[in-house]
């Protein structure tokens, strides 16, 4: 069980890397492309139309993308107040709970993302020229993300390893 953990934390993690490469290079393309627009529309006068729609685009992928990272390492939102008062093991199982829920919140954005997706496909984005359905591609993959990195805390969680962190080696647990 710790082999196989250890392999499927070595995709994740290089899952994780790319993700926050992805998430870092769309910052900074968003802010790129902001910083375009401003030019053009206050020294060139003019204004370039599909940058507002392309950064707000660029945005979803790296709040979502960025969001999983965090989901896997542990960042996301909790209460930890009772966690000081109560056994390891009791903890373990705590941590499992809230694994498992962001999972099925994971599924959700999954779900619910493939629908607006599917709604808004024959929708086309006016000044891109594209589907409106890629507005709604960054929930589904950030849910795939979500889904896949809570599953893998619990099962390392399972098999006796801790959970993984940013640059952590899998193959020192």
């Amino acid at each position: 069980m710790k082999d196989t953990m250890r392999f499927v934390a070595r995709a994740t993690s290089r899952m994780a890397h790319v993700s926050l490469w992805a998430a870092g290079l769309g910052l900074i393309s968003m802010t790129a492309l902001i910083a375009a627009q401003v030019v053009w529309r206050y020294v060139l006068n003019d204004s370039i139309v599909w940058t507002e729609p392309a950064s707000v685009m660029i945005m979803g992928w790296f709040i979502f993308l960025g969001a999983a990272v965090g989901i896997r390492e542990g960042y996301h939102l909790s209460f930890d107040v009772i966690l000081y008062m109560i056994p390891q093991k009791a903890k373990l199982v705590l941590h499992s709970i809230s694994d498992l829920t962001v999972a099925g919140f994971g599924v959700g954005m999954i779900w619910f993302g493939w629908q607006l997706a599917e709604k808004t496909a024959s929708n086309k984005l006016p000044s891109l020229g594209i589907s409106g359905a890629f507005d709604f591609v960054p929930i589904v993959v950030g849910g795939f993300l979500v889904f896949i990195f809570s599953v893998e805390r619990v099962a390392r969680r399972a098999a006796g390893l801790g959970t993984a962190r940013f640059g952590d080696d899998p193959v020192e647990d």
